[in-house]
């Protein structure tokens, strides 16, 4: 179970500057993050330090994240997404 002061934490690293990461990053946390093991939620919080323009571009595939483990997350959340837009 995930410290509800950790979440809150979380959920304010997911307000960004871009409007298209928030609608990425809130919805994930609320929905997703405490069913992810301890490495991926680690993984995921070292994503949240990464730059907004960074994130935009792997988010947008205009760019491939250098890291592995950061780039499957962002993979994780993005087929998220799209499941969710076909159900």
């Amino acid at each position: 179970m995930t410290d509800p002061k950790n979440k809150a934490r979380l959920k304010w690293a997911c307000r960004r500057g871009m409007l298209e990461l928030d609608v990425l990053f809130e919805p994930f946390v609320e929905e997703a993050y405490d069913d992810l093991s301890d490495k991926e939620k680690a993984t995921f919080e070292r994503l949240l330090t990464q730059d907004d323009p960074d994130l935009f571009a792997w988010v947008m595939g205009h760019q491939q994240c250098p890291d592995a483990e950061m780039a499957a997350m962002v993979q994780f959340i993005l087929d998220r997404v799209h499941a969710r837009i076909k159900s």
